[in-house]
């Protein structure tokens, strides 16, 4: 059955995350893995490799301040602004930034349980996360969330230290420490998806997900693609927070609407929405 936002939407707003089968066809998906091959191709200073037990690769890299020259057409020809906005229920939908992830060469570490409101200024319910993948992954090796979580506390990041997931990146912020999800799975309500290529996981960027460790002899590349629509407010945040936009954080102010012309608007069609 064909995925469809509109019926999605309660969904989304209770649990913070949908899977969208098969919604990007052939095309889309091979622009989007165009994007991403762009990304490695073209480090940018948020280039990074995760702190590892062993010698597999886990490489991060995210807010490249060139990013359109690579994602631009791709963006503009995707169907993720129409299914996006689908979901909110609101015309409008802006680019925030792209972030990209390849873990390979070996058992790769977990992706700590984090958010990712941690460590961006916005806030509001016209906030998504698209997660592309572009390797298969059973449920257990897959993206993990705990559902309900992009409603309640919002916690320090994790530093992503190896030995404990739970030390925040804000040592002195206000913000409470996270829990350790890890060591008390039964205690939440976690929630997994088995994923192909084509397949895109959308979630509020409130929401707690982690990631299981990677197979030896298998590879993960993903892309995520972060939206914000109408009612996207700026909220600070301790430390360096996104959007990393040069004198951003300075002109803005507590609770104005989440808007810079570095934001690429994005025209919607395809999809009716009695909005």
């Amino acid at each position: 059955m064909a995925f469809d936002p509109i019926a999605a939407r309660d969904d989304f707003a209770r649990d913070g995350v949908v899977c969208a089968p098969g919604v990007l066809d052939a095309a889309a998906l091979a622009a989007a893995l165009q994007s991403y091959e762009w990304s490695l191709a073209n480090p940018g200073p948020g280039a990074t490799r995760i702190s590892q037990a062993t010698d597999a690769v886990f490489y991060n890299d995210l807010y490249n301040p060139d990013c359109l020259t690579g994602y631009r057409e791709m963006l503009r020809s995707s169907p993720l602004p129409a299914l996006t906005t689908a979901l909110w229920n609101t015309p409008d939908i802006w680019f925030m930034y792209e972030q990209v992830f390849l873990k390979e060469g070996g058992e790769s570490r977990r992706t700590p349980w984090h958010q990712d409101s941690s460590y961006l200024a916005v806030g509001g319910e016209h906030l998504i996360v698209a997660w592309i993948t572009f390797d298969a992954a059973d449920r257990e090796y897959s993206l993990e969330f705990i559902k309900g979580s992009h409603v309640g506390q919002l916690y320090n990041g994790s530093r992503f230290e190896l030995g404990d997931d739970t030390a925040p990146i804000y040592p002195t912020a206000e913000l409470p420490k996270l829990p350790d999800i890890e060591a008390h799975r039964k205690d939440f309500d976690i929630v997994s998806f088995a994923v192909k290529p084509g397949d895109v996981v959308f979630f509020h960027p409130k929401i707690l997900p982690g990631g299981a460790a990677t197979q030896i002899g298998k590879r993960r590349r993903t892309l995520t693609l972060r939206f914000f629509g109408t009612d996207a407010r700026y909220e600070p945040r301790p430390g360096r927070a996104g959007p990393r936009i040069r004198g951003f954080h300075e002109r803005m102010q507590p609770g104005a609407p989440f808007r810079d012309p570095a934001f690429l608007k994005l025209a919607v069609r395809g999809i009716p929405r009695p909005y």
